[in-house]
């Protein structure tokens, strides 16, 4: 019986890069603010009902979102979410870092 020869591949660090995804900025960039919503969903130990409450969506879309099923959430409607949870969300555009092919997004929390 012969040996079966594995190999690894070495990631790029981003997993939807890894898995081909076209739109995969906008999909990191989507994770990271549902990380973030989910976050203070979880401070404030809000029910699902009352962050849909909150965000006038149903309690099903508040699973979907805890769930990080986010094909029916656009970045935008989660940086609503966000001001709906009291915070102020900042928009910083400057020139890209050097040696970088392409410009990037990026979630910070203060």
């Amino acid at each position: 019986m012969g040996r079966k020869r594995e190999t690894v591949e070495v990631g790029t660090g981003d997993v939807f890069v890894d898995l081909g995804f076209a739109d995969a900025a906008e999909r990191r960039l989507r994770v990271q603010l549902a990380a973030r919503v989910n976050e203070l969903i979880a401070a404030r130990r809000l029910t699902q009902n009352q962050a849909a409450a909150i965000f006038a969506i149903s309690q099903p879309h508040v699973s979907e979102l805890k769930n990080y099923k986010l094909s029916r959430f656009t970045s935008e409607r989660l940086l609503h979410f966000l001001t709906l949870l009291d915070h102020d969300i900042e928009i910083v555009i400057r020139p890209k870092g050097r040696g970088r092919a392409a410009g990037s997004v990026r979630v910070l929390v203060a």
